[in-house]
């Protein structure tokens, strides 16, 4: 992307504040015209006290009203100056913090698959670096940056008709700043993107260490850890050493072409001077031309360098920003309420890669307040399968339907709404153990609160803390142990009360009494609606409906516990390694063994 592209972009990205934006830039021509007539009525005055009348622009034959004329233009200059300042600051901090939460939702809309390639660190660093240089390049375009372009060119046009002689000293200023300026944002403009990746490695690398602080001490690596940050901050100061070195050329030509420019306009003026082609007071306006042209030009060159430094990150930014979710509502997506729970799955496949499929073929039905466990091997395709339920992903072909309609044709949060979720991991916000738990439903009640936790075994540890509902669960509920922390998520979804339930291992962080009583739970919970469980332990799954055992991504056997053992198949080949069932050597017989059995596979 251009950097003129990109800027444009900065600009649209103004949103409803874009007419104030245009307010501003109106000012600020203004002020560029008001700051012009400051060293045309100088020059006025200068030749009126020589004793030369003053022609063509503000001509007067007294200094006083060209005085009072420049007074004037002073205190409109310092009040539209503080105006649009106020106003820029506002507008820049308002906007900033709009786009920060849009970029934000829309970060939150895109697909699992994208989280897991990219890393949270980073789209951290992408955020706020991004909306920093929004707010940046905001505040300097309404501030300063759009009156110095202004100005410029206000000038160059004006001093062409008072003096197109001295003029030309102008122009040449500008073109070989124009020239230098250039050849320096293309020279570095690829190294400069160099330095914005650098940047992000820097902050993934500092990000995955301090959240897995605990492994860092624990295999004694926090100087090799404090090592790799200061290898990859030595890259990073390696490359960007050569940009700020062309930049601070930049500065330095700019400054010795502004003082030979001066120079130049004196040696002229003076030699028009003795032919009668200009007047002392055009040399001083002039002079004070080229001074103002110098102090704008230099403005224009940080606005460049601005743009050019901040390019890489604000093309980070938008480079997530286009992102385009895959899963997403359909134009004609509708909101049916709460759902019966009937699921269907019809000739289902899907692919990660698009060559080998996670899933084929699949075809089931769930029928309301039946218990379906999906039982496999790792990989086989049992998360992937429930991930295309609640529209993690889409699937490439078939179809999967709730209540006979087809889950792309149901808005997203209806969807979402209808199916609770406990994973295998339970994932909590750094918040009390109450907000963690009114995600599943916001405005429950305390009381609500206390009936969920206590039907998923957790009321008797939370009862135990001193702050008890509003005690901190910390950093993806480090303050809190494993159990702990699987029974907050039980809790979670039974208090979102859906009619599809999704358990993932759910009891999987468990000790054998607990997971006895929050299985009992489960069992009074799971009563009336359609429960999926994935599963290793077979004792989870024991009383299930129906078992659907997954291997390579397709079903390969199907029926109640009791049938699957009784088929001698995969399934029973899985119980008996989990001691579900034993054979008899004699006889050949597999019998089931206790429910109660907790041995991992």
């Amino acid at each position: 992307m251009s950097l003129l592209r990109l800027y444009t972009r900065v600009l649209e990205l103004l949103g409803g504040e874009a007419r104030l934006g245009w307010i501003l830039a109106g000012a600020n021509l203004c002020l560029a015209a008001a700051q012009f007539a400051e060293p045309v009525l100088f020059g006025r005055i200068v030749d009126v006290l020589s004793g030369k009348p003053s022609t063509g622009m503000f001509a007067s034959s007294s200094p006083w009203p060209l005085l009072l004329a420049w007074v004037a233009f002073g205190l409109f200059t310092i009040g539209c100056s503080a105006a649009v300042a106020l106003h820029a600051d506002r507008l820049a901090h308002r906007q900033r913090q709009a786009v920060l939460t849009s970029y934000f939702e829309h970060v939150m809309q895109l697909p699992l698959n994208f989280h897991t390639g990219t890393h949270s660190g980073r789209l951290m660093k992408v955020m706020l670096n991004g909306t920093d240089s929004l707010w940046r390049l905001w505040l300097g375009f309404f501030r300063e940056h759009f009156a110095a372009i202004m100005s410029v060119l206000v000038l160059l046009p004006m001093s062409l008709y008072i003096n197109w002689r001295l003029a030309i000293l102008l122009f040449l200023l500008c073109v070989v700043f124009t020239v230098l300026t250039t050849f320096v944002v293309r020279k570095t403009y690829g190294m400069q993107s160099e330095v914005e990746e650098h940047y992000s490695d820097l902050s993934a690398r500092a990000s995955d260490a301090l959240g897995n602080v605990a492994l860092v001490q624990s295999f004694v690596r926090i100087d090799a850890e404090v090592q790799g940050l200061r290898f990859v901050a030595d890259k990073l100061l390696s490359v960007q050493m050569p940009v700020l070195s062309w930049w601070a050329l930049v500065t330095v030509i700019t400054r010795a072409s502004t003082t030979i420019t001066v120079l130049a306009i004196f040696t002229v003026g003076i030699a028009l001077h003795q032919q009668g082609l200009t007047s002392v007071g055009e040399i001083v306006m002039f002079v004070a031309f080229a001074t103002m042209l110098i102090q704008k030009l230099e403005q224009v060159v940080s606005f460049i360098n601005n743009v050019f430094m901040e390019a890489p990150r604000l093309q980070e930014f938008f480079n997530v920003l286009d992102a385009v979710p895959a899963v997403r509502d359909r134009p004609d997506a509708i909101d049916t309420g709460r759902l019966s729970g009937l699921v269907e799955f019809s000739d289902v496949s899907f692919s990660y890669d698009g060559k080998r499929p996670a899933v084929e073929d699949l075809s089931f039905v769930a029928l309301p307040g039946q218990t379906v466990a999906l039982v496999g091997p790792t990989g086989a395709g049992k998360s992937t399968a429930i991930a295309l339920l609640h529209r993690a992903f889409d699937p490439q072909s078939g179809f999967i339907k709730i209540d006979g309609m087809d889950v792309r044709g149901l808005k997203l949060t209806a969807l979402r709404r209808n199916i609770g979720v406990v994973f295998q991991e339970a994932l909590l916000f750094n918040r009390s153990i109450a907000s963690n738990l009114r995600v599943g439903k916001p405005d429950a009640t305390d009381e609500e609160l206390k009936a969920a936790a206590g039907r998923a075994q957790a009321l008797e540890f939370i009862e135990r803390s001193e702050h008890k509902f509003d005690t901190p669960a910390g950093e993806r509920g480090r303050m809190l142990s494993g159990g702990e922390r699987q029974r907050l998520s039980i809790a979670r979804a039974l208090l979102k009360d859906p009619p599809i339930l999704i358990l993932d291992e759910a009891t999987s962080a468990l000790d054998a009494v607990t997971e006895a009583k929050v299985n009992a739970a489960l069992d009074e919970v799971m009563r009336g609606r359609t429960t999926f469980v994935i599963a290793h332990r077979l004792s989870t799954i024991r009383n299930a409906t129906r078992i659907l055992v997954f291997d390579g991504g397709r079903v390969i056997e199907s029926g109640t516990f009791d049938e699957l053992v009784a088929k001698g198949g995969r399934f029973a080949e899985l119980a008996r390694a989990q001691f579900m069932v034993q054979a008899n050597a004699q006889t050949n017989i597999q019998r089931p063994q206790s429910a109660n059995a907790d041995v991992k596979i």
